[in-house]
């Protein structure tokens, strides 16, 4: 996926996804850098700033990506910022890579509503998923005057039809308040329930394979923009294609992250660093104009976004396969 993903959005990256079976969350911070260090130790043969460039993503932070930059750098002997992306702004992080996922899925679903003539002033949002992805599309989003009605976390979600105090909840997250207890909540909902509500946008930032073939008839959103990896499988795909959704698909939806990445990358490169608003700029304009390709070619080929957005990224990586060609 991350192959497609990078060759749509332009970036000069190949695509591949790696990690360790474990549970970080029953390790220590002793425990999480050893292994980490370990890991590092054991890829960095095929890990570097020209090689295969180490992003975050489930369970990972800044700390982590620092400790896979520093190990990388020890072992060479000099410091390798470019080594990792996501990394503390401290050790040539770069601004806005934080909140760049859940800022790409808010540009794509302004930039659908723009093209389907769907106004986002008090439309109805759901997102599952209140973490970093999440919180950051349903602020977004809030801010361009969304009713964001409904959020969830890994243990159920809160429920309002009139809408949640976004502001007032993502401040009592961060301060890492249990989402079920804020006081200006709604009704209790399960993850399961929150899919299925009234809604014009449904937002799944959470795990994949989430919309199935079991609940897909239920679901009542208009647009749905995939801010997970495969939230839906493919059959409950047909059969929200059949309902007329507007899907727009992971691949496109969550690619923020990757391209902020990309820019921390660059800017490591040249020692050089951008202002927040230039990379936030440079984000909205990579993902809007993404969405257009992909949203132009759906049409000329018949086809719904996720296939036309697959059949670009091929496309993209076979033309340049043709013009190098083979080496014997």
């Amino acid at each position: 996926l991350m192959t497609w993903k990078c060759s749509l959005m332009g970036l000069p990256y190949g695509g591949a996804k790696g990690g360790v079976r474990c549970d970080p969350t029953r390790m220590s911070l002793a425990e999480l850098e050893r292994m980490t260090r370990r890991y590092t130790s054991e890829i960095i043969f095929m890990i570097g700033p020209d090689l295969d460039i180490p992003a975050p993503d489930m369970y990972t932070n800044e700390q982590v990506m620092a400790w896979m930059m520093d190990t990388y750098s020890m072992q060479k002997g000099i410091t390798v910022p470019g080594v990792v992306t996501g990394k503390p702004l401290l050790l040539g992080g770069s601004l806005g890579r934080v909140e760049a996922t859940g800022r790409g899925v808010s540009y794509v679903v302004m930039a659908a509503a723009k093209e389907l003539g769907f106004p986002l002033e008090g439309a109805r949002v759901i997102v599952q998923g209140f973490g970093n992805v999440g919180s950051v599309a349903a602020r977004l989003l809030y801010e361009e005057g969304c009713r964001v009605v409904a959020v969830s976390g890994s243990k159920g979600g809160l429920y309002n039809p009139h809408g949640l105090g976004i502001p007032k909840l993502v401040r009592s997250v961060k301060a890492k308040e249990p989402l079920l207890e804020f006081r200006d909540g709604g009704d209790q909902v399960s993850n399961e329930e929150l899919l299925e509500l009234p809604c014009d946008i449904l937002i799944p930032a959470a795990l994949g394979g989430q919309i199935t073939e079991r609940n897909a008839e239920r679901i009542k959103a208009k647009i749905i923009a995939e801010g997970a990896n495969g939230p839906t499988t493919p059959e409950a795909d047909r059969i929200l294609q059949e309902k007329g959704v507007f899907i727009i698909p992971d691949v496109l939806a969550n690619a923020g992250g990757v391209t902020v990445s990309y820019f921390e990358w660059v800017q490591d490169l040249q020692f050089y660093f951008w202002k927040e608003r230039e990379i936030n700029l440079r984000l909205q304009e990579i993902m809007t104009e993404a969405f257009k390709r992909v949203s132009a070619f759906a049409k000329e080929e018949k086809v719904d976004l996720r296939t036309a957005a697959l059949m670009l990224g091929v496309k993209r990586v076979a033309d340049a396969h043709r013009l190098r060609g083979l080496y014997p």
